[in-house]
């Protein structure tokens, strides 16, 4: 058995819980990063069926193991396709294919689940009326296959719909790139005639507790690694934060684990790590389904380690070699664990903290894991355009408890600076405040 392990389109939680898994296989990696330039200028030719190809003739043969991926975009589909051309354990592509376009997915979860799943309709980028879309203004709005949020948002309005459909030619070069390689795939293992350049519009989702409910298939046997609270910056649809364990009842998170199962089998996704987007209305009881995603949520993988002593890298591992997952400790080291968004919603320039505050963040807290996603010019108007927020870092950490790991955010939010001002003036504090 070759001992190398395809990584397609790693992205930065990657490198590091990889490495974490000790020296048993060699990971070579593959892919590109679609938000950072310049590697996100190969999205101008990418070809995925002629990248499969490549693949499959670079790595065919028997020199892998397996091939793996977190990534939403490309990353999932691709080396489902893989392993499927190269004979080795994975996702059935279809069931990505169906998990991954909004529309048919929620076709699917209408009839399996009518309960969960609100009023919808598809159209067109280019839309002939923007007051009959086929719903009633106010709904949510985002691409059938979407990208990080891209493009999705609440519109009350026919005008409001007008103008976030309003791109310049660049704009809509991209957004048709972005989309492509899974245009050029769904054909091949589906009867989809919905092309990706479509919309979905949704009736708005009400409730103020949203989650995801992580898990894996191991040949269609499902099992649920952990329930995430999902927080909000207030008065957006932003992200703030990821919290674990979830705070919710249990009562509510067993409903939702089990509404999960049904969300996943009803897609026939059988094999390799989801994660379901769900919201609950404590008014009225509902649990609602947002979407499922056909992968392993990398930017979570830390906190179930930190809290549960789960690597959930390593099952994703056993899944990617067909061989049954192995459970990890009982415990972590930490009480609760997070995920915390740094984003900017004023279109303010963002600098990386300089080397003395990030040394004294790996000292003072050593399970700290700090992301930049520093951006400038184009990159971060496209951003601040598409999403309505500047998304500049991200920062996982772990406490006793909930409690004690506010407290710690705060006294990193206190030494650690994005500003330039701030960043001169705090660094100088934290020299100071280094361990001797």
């Amino acid at each position: 058995m070759s001992r190398k392990i395809l990584f397609l389109f790693p992205q930065e939680w990657d490198y590091s819980a990889l490495q974490a898994l000790g020296d048993e296989f060699e990971f070579v990696f593959e892919g590109f990063d679609i938000f950072r330039f310049p590697e996100n200028a190969n999205l101008l030719w990418f070809d995925a069926r002629k990248y499969v190809d490549r693949l499959a003739r670079a790595y065919g043969n028997g020199k892998l193991a397996g091939v793996m991926s977190t990534n939403e975009q490309y990353g999932a589909l691709i080396a489902a396709a893989l392993a499927r051309r190269l004979g080795l354990p994975g996702t059935d592509p279809a069931a990505i294919i169906r998990a991954q376009h909004k529309y048919y997915a929620r076709m699917i979860h209408r009839e399996a689940m009518p309960e969960a799943t609100p009023a919808f309709t598809v159209f067109p980028y280019k839309v002939r009326d923007y007051a009959d879309v086929g719903l009633p203004y106010p709904f949510f709005v985002k691409p059938v296959k979407a990208a990080h949020s891209v493009l999705a948002r609440r519109v009350d309005t026919p005008d409001e719909l007008r103008r976030h459909l309003t791109f310049h030619p660049w704009e809509k070069h991209i957004i048709k790139r972005l989309v492509r390689p899974f245009g050029d795939l769904m054909p091949l293992y589906t009867d989809f005639d919905i092309n990706p350049e479509h919309l979905l519009g949704e009736s708005l989702l009400e409730g103020r507790h949203q989650v995801t409910v992580d898990g894996y298939a191991d040949n269609g046997a499902l099992s649920i690694v952990g329930i995430v609270d999902a927080l909000m910056y207030p008065g957006t649809q932003a992200f703030q934060r990821f919290e674990y364990p979830s705070l919710l009842p249990a009562p509510i998170q067993d409903r939702m684990a089990a509404l999960s199962a049904r969300a996943v089998r009803a897609l026939g996704f059988n094999h390799g790590f989801f994660n379901v987007e769900l919201i609950w209305d404590d008014r009225t009881d509902r649990i609602q389904l947002i979407e499922v995603n056909p992968r392993l949520a990398a930017q979570f993988g830390d906190m179930y380690e930190k809290v549960d002593g789960v690597n959930t890298y390593q099952l994703l591992l056993d899944l990617t070699l067909g061989r049954a997952p192995r459970a990890g400790p009982a415990r972590g080291e930490f009480g609760a664990a997070a995920s915390f968004v740094f984003r900017e919603f004023n279109d303010a320039t963002k600098i990386a903290p300089d080397r003395v505050q990030t040394d004294w963040l790996a000292a003072t807290y050593p399970d700290a894991l700090l992301n930049m996603y520093i951006k400038e010019g184009n990159s971060r108007w496209r951003e601040m355009k598409w999403l309505g927020s500047y998304r500049y870092a991200v920062l996982n950490m772990g406490g006793r408890d909930h409690q004690d790991l506010h407290a710690r955010y705060d006294i990193v939010c206190r030494h650690i600076g994005f500003e330039k001002e701030r960043n001169i003036s705090v660094g100088g504090l934290v020299a100071e405040m280094r361990p001797k």
